[in-house]
């Protein structure tokens, strides 16, 4: 990385240390007027984003697409700057702001191992910081390396700020998060993004056919870890956020293989999206690796 790249990213990441400090309701203002900027500018973005909707959603008209779109780019401007309070606000305030509904305590109270099922709403970095504030079992993630290492080292450093998680690159081999968990650690997994062909199945999302990771199905079989799912979701203006700790799926896998499985966990994913369908991440191409022989999508 040169070193405008390095000096970009320490000016950006000031700004947000400085805005951090700044009332929820100021912060989610200027995340909404940065998200309409980005939704005027980020025109590839966008063109993704209603590309999706449009393959999930061939019903809806294209107003209504059109505007949910506009919607998801204002709590993505909001996720880009309220950022900082999630890397370095301090607990007291994060408490104060994150509201956790359900069963929290359920990975204490479990004796075996446990997999937190996390797909990406604009709000996950916040249900990361939940499971580290309102429970005491250690947690263990993947994360994908920025190309900018400033911002890598600043967003691991901020999601292992309060001592009780460890991150694995994705890049890296599975044994020391295997390691992990088989320590005590919950996994907190995200299912659902487009990382190729390799330990993937083509499992319908919305109808569509999507690479899926077999990864969760696999080692809640292999590990006997419990499923359960958590969804996080931004609040308007300066409500804070909603982190929903849902039942454990206690039968998963149960009989099914691990498609069959996969495709259970699109489906739940699909049904939390109608809820939200603006703070679930469009701006990802989420189809973009194709069953051979089919055309491209992007």
């Amino acid at each position: 990385m040169d070193w405008w790249g390095r000096v970009g990213a320490r000016a950006l990441l000031g700004l947000l240390w400085l805005v951090h400090w700044l009332p929820l309701s100021v912060q989610a203002a200027l995340g909404q007027a940065l998200g309409g900027l980005l939704h005027g500018l980020a025109r590839r973005r966008r063109r993704i984003a209603l590309h999706n909707l449009a393959l999930c959603f061939p019903d809806w008209p294209p107003e209504k697409r059109a505007a949910v779109v506009r919607e998801h780019f204002g709590w993505l401007g909001r996720s880009l700057i309220e950022r900082g309070l999630i890397w370095y606000a301090p607990a007291s305030r994060l408490k104060r702001l994150i509201h956790v509904e359900g069963e929290v305590d359920f990975a204490e109270r479990h004796p075996g191992p446990v997999m937190w099922l996390v797909p990406h709403f604009m709000a996950l970095d916040v249900a990361g910081m939940a499971t580290q504030l309102f429970q005491k079992r250690r947690v263990a993630s993947i994360y994908q390396r920025q190309s900018n290492e400033v911002f890598d080292e600043r967003m691991r450093t901020g999601r292992l700020r309060f001592g009780n998680a460890e991150i694995f690159s994705r890049h890296e081999k599975a044994l020391p998060l295997v390691r992990a968990i088989k320590r005590g650690a919950v996994f907190f997994n995200l299912p659902d993004m487009d990382f190729g062909r390799k330990d993937a199945a083509f499992v319908p999302f919305f109808g569509v056919p999507a690479a899926t990771l077999l990864a969760p199905a696999r080692m809640s079989s292999s590990l006997g870890l419990t499923v359960q799912p958590v969804i996080a979701e931004m609040l308007p203006g300066g409500q804070g956020y909603r982190v929903r700790f849902l039942p454990p799926w206690k039968d998963f896998p149960g009989a099914d293989d691990e498609v069959q499985a996969t495709r259970r966990i699109n489906a739940f994913i699909e049904s939390e999206i109608l809820r939200s369908p603006a703070q679930y991440l469009w701006v990802h191409r989420r189809f973009k690796t194709r069953p051979p022989g089919e055309a491209k999508l992007y």
